[in-house]
């Protein structure tokens, strides 16, 4: 009686062991977490210009360039600046600060190069679609931005056979979104991965147009001041 009884407890034991080990010893399912969006960032910026206002939001895989024009406009660096440079089809620039108080017809574009530059921060989810924020620069070799010149791209519609070019030149070749992003909303692709993209405009598109669509003197300057006042709408 006490043999078969002990007989029970141990396999009773080992029945359990095994089962314990087999629970634990399970591998766990990988619970793949969605892949992060590039172009996220809780970071606004209104820009009052004279021709409407523009609404961006700043990226957050762009941190340093969005720190820095962060803290540029909460010091009111931008405040009554110009939007100096500005060719229909291509983009808008503004930011020299040497355009607060330039004369008409006054050549602008080489302000600010007293500053640290912003180190590049390129990435190939950011792009140069209409709407996109980027940061100017001069022709280092590390293609560094300037610290406070800026444009937004306006560009225009890019077909396949013009995207399929610039990709094979580029050593990589566009998403079926991005191809798609080109194709219907426009931009300027060869610039990507030339100039640091850091946010996009999510309001007053139609504000890009109106300023680029303006008489334009020398230099692609417009012929009328284009002024800008800047607000950070809210930080993350």
């Amino acid at each position: 009686m006490k043999l078969n009884y002990f007989k029970k407890i141990i396999f009773a034991t080992l029945v359990l062991n095994f089962l314990s080990f087999g629970i634990f010893a399970q591998p766990k399912k990988q619970v793949q977490s969605k892949p992060s969006d590039p172009t996220a960032g809780n970071t606004k910026v209104k820009i009052t210009t004279d021709l409407g206002v523009i609404v961006v939001k700043l990226y957050d895989a762009s941190p340093k360039h969005r720190d820095n024009f962060v803290k540029l406009v909460k010091q009111g660096f931008y405040d009554s600046l110009l939007f100096h440079r500005v060719i229909e089809g291509f983009m808008i620039q503004g930011g020299d600060p040497l355009s607060k108080n330039a004369q008409p017809g006054e050549m602008l574009g080489m302000g600010g190069h007293e500053m640290e530059r912003i180190p590049a921060e390129f990435n190939r989810n950011l792009i140069h679609k209409k709407g996109a924020l980027a940061a100017a620069r001069d022709g280092n070799p590390e293609k560094a931005s300037s610290a406070c010149q800026f444009y937004i791209v306006q560009g225009n519609l890019i077909d396949d056979n013009m995207l399929n070019s610039m990709g094979q030149q580029k050593g990589y070749s566009y998403t079926a979104e991005q191809k798609n992003i080109y194709k219907t909303k426009g931009g300027t692709p060869f610039l990507d991965m030339e100039y640091t993209v850091f946010g996009e405009v999510i309001s007053g598109l139609e504000v890009i147009d109106k300023i680029a669509a303006v008489k334009k003197g020398g230099s692609d300057r417009p012929e009328n001041d284009i002024r800008m006042k800047m607000e950070v709408l809210n930080i993350k």
